[in-house]
């Protein structure tokens, strides 16, 4: 098990100060970032948590995983490492289904 942890189910009211408070509970919290969105600056819903050690990772998912915070009940799980490739956010374009005419 890694030291990164994945908060999901996050109320658009959590800051990352709210996720290192709750965090530091199990254990030390080296890091909590709440992503947000590039265009309107609104969190996204998701965070991350870097803890000190993987057992205190472990404890920490064990601890707050199904736990309320403002009004909203945490997904917390061992974060996975982001997968290689663009997905929807692949940008260059392609047959979109439509022939034009020539």
């Amino acid at each position: 098990m890694g030291r990164k942890i994945f908060v999901g189910n996050l109320s658009f009211d959590t800051t990352s100060a709210d996720l290192e408070a709750l965090f530091t509970q199990a254990g030390t919290c080296e890091s909590a970032s709440v992503i947000t969105d590039r265009a309107t600056g609104r969190s996204r819903g998701f965070g991350f948590v870097e803890m000190n050690s993987a057992g205190e990772a472990a404890k920490a998912i064990a601890a707050f995983n199904g736990h309320e915070l403002h009004g909203r009940t945490l997904n917390v799980s061992e974060a996975r490492e982001r997968s290689a490739g663009g997905g929807s956010g692949d940008r260059r374009g392609g047959f979109s289904g439509r022939r034009d005419r020539y």
